[in-house]
């Protein structure tokens, strides 16, 4: 089962030196479910560790149960091999929104909401929290596929190495909205405002060995990044 131990059920993470906003600190957020929202939303992390002094900055999937964070794979892993030995970890997800076009190069900006976690990651050892962690992988990049695969079998759980970073200092950072140019400058000819972005799907290519007579699935037909129902 997973552990539920020394997990907190507040609304907010607590601010703390490591994970308080400093730069444009308005921007800063610390509600629980935005926070989560944007773990939900990203496809990839960045997980920063640092190895006899050199430090290392790995992208990898992740899944999210809870108040916990999964990531996973060979055991040959060296990032997975240091991080279960309990180094300090910082975990790092961001969803670019858009470009801000200002009047001046100097405000040219970005929308974006990201997410800054601290913390020590554990190996995950119980084969049942294992399966759901493999789970929430899967789920986490296509919601509704779990169900429609080959379960792992034994050996295939055995062969990988799971670790669980928990959620308990955790902030994001958020900007919205139009350019933020200096009041002398809006009288200038130029034009201004946001290039919204987003990440879409295009259309889905059947695998050439697909067996006749099955149909593409409703989750990958209407396939969108976005909030967690």
């Amino acid at each position: 089962m997973i552990s539920q131990e020394n997990l907190t059920t507040t609304e907010t993470f607590p601010i703390t030196a490591r994970n308080q906003v400093k730069r444009i600190s308005k921007r800063g957020i610390y509600d629980r479910q935005t926070i989560y929202q944007i773990l939900d939303e990203g496809l990839i992390c960045q997980l920063g560790f640092v190895v006899d002094g050199q430090p290392f900055v790995i992208p990898t999937a992740y899944g999210r149960m809870g108040d916990r964070i999964y990531v996973h794979g060979s055991p040959a892993s060296r990032m997975l091999r240091t991080l279960k030995q309990g180094v300090q970890v910082c975990l790092t997800v961001t969803l670019l929104d858009g470009l801000v076009v200002a009047r001046s190069a100097f405000h040219h900006s970005m929308n974006y909401r990201s997410v800054v976690v601290f913390g020590m990651a554990s190996l995950v050892d119980d084969a049942s929290e294992k399966v759901e962690a493999l789970k929430a992988f899967t789920e986490h990049i296509i919601p509704g596929r779990w169900s429609d695969t080959r379960q792992p079998t034994r050996q295939e759980i055995a062969g990988t190495l799971v670790l669980s970073l928990p959620l308990t200092e955790a902030s994001a950072k958020v900007r919205t909205g139009s350019p933020h140019d200096d009041e002398a400058d809006y009288s200038l000819p130029f034009w201004a405002g946001e290039l919204p972005l987003r990440l879409i799907a295009a259309e889905p290519v059947s695998d050439p060995r697909l067996a006749d007579g099955i149909e593409l699935p409703t989750y990958i037909q209407k396939y969108s990044r976005g909030i967690r129902e």
